[in-house]
């Protein structure tokens, strides 16, 4: 485990010094996942490294779990509460687009996902001014479920952790020094009050992580593993376009 730590580390380090950037940002949530990342990039450039903690009509608890985070990994951080910025566009959003076609069973999801990209566009105007590149904070069974905002959270640089499992984040986390309270949270990405990936998701990240190493699960897991998996392929894809055209002609 420190061998793959370490090739990580000088990883990120490369990629970014091969992108002619100068460091590394992550927004910092309170999360394990993006807690070892923040361990990650402070190691790897100890002097250019910055966590960002972008509160949106976020929990208290959160944000002392963000704050506890770029505290004991020693990272230069910045805070900025997007909470205004988003309550205003997002009631524009409403007001503008009620019509007969409105979903309103949709409007938790949307609203949530609205935070996410606010805090994406954040990230990069962050990273741009800093000369950054932004990293990701996906663990490999996020990646497979797709559970992460198209354009939000999964708008990013690199992903450092999309090859190791919630297990070994939580491996990880205990060897890097991430304080056990931020180990103990349970997953959540904070989108709305009483909110947990497990919850949302239907099944537990420990199956998850079994399903990808090829372990033996439960029948009704399998399934809906596969099903989340199949219904999010776009969020893993290049946006596709059409095949070339060719305008033959026949004679």
């Amino acid at each position: 485990m420190e061998r793959e730590i370490d090739f990580t580390v000088n990883w990120l380090r490369s990629y970014a010094k091969e992108a002619k950037a100068r460091g590394l940002l992550v927004g910092v949530s309170g999360g394990i996942d993006s807690a070892v990342v923040a361990f990650l990039i402070k190691r790897a450039f100890p002097d250019s490294s910055l966590g960002v903690i972008l509160p949106c009509h976020s929990s208290e608890s959160d944000l002392e779990a963000a704050q506890l985070v770029v505290d004991a990994a020693h990272l230069s951080h910045k805070k900025l509460d997007l909470s205004p910025m988003h309550q205003e566009l997002w009631q524009n959003i409403q007001e503008a687009g009620k019509d007969q076609n409105w979903d309103q069973t949709q409007e938790r999801l949307s609203d949530a996902n609205l935070r996410a990209r606010l805090r994406m566009s954040t990230l990069y105007a962050l990273a741009q001014q800093y000369h950054y590149l932004v990293v990701g904070t996906d663990n490999a069974a996020e990646w497979h479920l797709g559970y992460f905002t198209k354009y939000g959270d999964g708008a990013v640089d690199c992903q450092p952790l999309k090859r190791i499992t919630k297990g070994d984040v939580r491996t990880w986390a205990q060897y890097l020094g991430v304080p056990s309270s931020i180990i103990q949270r349970p997953p959540s990405a904070g989108l709305w009050e009483g909110q947990t990936d497990e919850a949302e998701l239907g099944v537990s990240y420990d199956v998850v992580d079994a399903y990808l190493k090829g372990e033996q699960v439960d029948e009704a897991a399998r399934e809906r593993i596969q099903a989340w998996h199949r219904r999010t392929q776009h969020k893993r894809q290049v946006p596709p376009s059409p095949p070339r055209f060719h305008n033959r002609t026949t004679r």
